[in-house]
């Protein structure tokens, strides 16, 4: 493996002897400080007639995750020194407190508000999630939907997440599965995916954003023109999409054969488009909108296997680009699915 991550990233003990203690000086280093940057960075901001002060709720919210993960960090170190470091329950328990803390810290200083369109439907399990990725924020936002209706979460992950520590010591205790995206070999890495899925009953969900990375205008015509010199009929269709960026079908199909009794559930959302970017924050913290999460849930007899899936995975993907474009109020232009024998998908 080449570029980043680099080669000593793959030893969890090199890398959490870096991760662990920078994140534990900066709780620290922002809790001892609090009473010098939170006055100054409130004074810029008033200063520059930011009255939503967006400096001081960032530093805020940068002091309440270090600290959070800390905890977290903390509280996975008793469970190993307890005897508990391979008790799911225990540690599913702390992934659902961590991500609701999250959330909570949010809500507060971001004006985080979420609403959910038939949050029923993510259970029982076992389930399939698909879901879109169009910020650096809703990474989050599978775990705390799962822990609401009682689900147990599965995560097909990019590895240079392992950089965030409880991700990577709680994460790596449960079974979830941080993607090699440079494998020697893929078909090897489709089979641990595929494995991740196995064995999962009426509490599990494996969840995967099928778009592999966040999403933004450039990044969706790149990945359209990657298609296009393999593939150029799919990528005519695929020029469609407005929102939503083409998927990737293969770690999705996977997790569905690893579970063949699973559903596939496709969560789009609205309202975090604009926090792409970390750097993206100070121009739009506290939200003006609310969270709007969309759930799809779509029996397994109705998905197709082998062949026929990638396509119609497409379609599945352009109808939840279609449905979100019609909320934003944007025309949605004519689909070229007829000519493509691909069958319409309409809400």
């Amino acid at each position: 493996m080449s570029g980043f991550p680099p080669e000593w990233f793959r030893r969890p003990l090199v890398r959490r002897t870096v991760t662990v203690p920078v994140v534990v000086a900066g709780s620290a280093a922002l809790g001892a400080t609090v009473g010098a940057w939170a006055p100054i960075a409130a004074a810029l901001d008033l200063a520059q007639s930011e009255t939503r002060v967006p400096r001081l709720r960032l530093l805020s919210f940068a002091w309440a995750w270090t600290t959070l993960e800390t905890i977290g960090v903390g509280a996975a170190g008793v469970l190993w020194l307890a005897g508990k470091g391979n008790d799911r329950d225990a540690h599913y328990a702390l992934q659902r407190w961590w991500a609701a803390r999250l959330v909570d810290s949010l809500r507060v200083l971001a004006d985080l508000r979420i609403e959910v369109d038939d949050l029923d439907a993510l259970a029982p399990g076992p389930i399939v999630m698909a879901a879109r990725h169009s910020s650096v924020a809703d990474s989050l936002l599978p775990a705390w939907l799962l822990g609401r209706v009682g689900m147990r979460p599965r995560y097909l992950l990019k590895d240079d997440l392992l950089l965030d520590p409880c991700l990577d010591i709680v994460g790596s205790r449960l079974p979830n599965h941080f993607v090699n995206r440079s494998p020697d070999d893929n078909a090897a890495e489709l089979e641990l995916v595929e494995a991740l899925a196995r064995r999962m009953g009426g509490t599990d969900a494996a969840v995967v954003f099928p778009e592999g990375m966040v999403v933004t205008e450039p990044r969706r015509a790149a990945a359209i023109a990657r298609i296009a010199e393999r593939d150029p009929d799919r990528a005519r269709r695929l020029r469609v999409l407005q929102l939503m960026a083409p998927v990737r079908a293969g770690g999705t199909a996977a997790l569905l054969r690893g579970s063949p009794e699973a559903d596939l559930v496709v969560v789009t959302h609205l309202g975090l488009d604009a926090l792409r970017r970390v750097s993206d924050a100070t121009r739009h913290v506290p939200l003006a909108e609310p969270l709007r999460v969309f759930v799809r849930r779509i029996p397994r007899r109705e998905v197709p296997t082998g062949d026929a899936f990638p396509a119609w995975f497409d379609a599945q993907w352009d109808r939840a680009d279609r449905e979100l474009s019609v909320r934003v109020g944007r025309s949605a232009p004519p689909r070229p699915e007829a000519a493509a024998g691909i069958p319409p998908t309409h809400p």
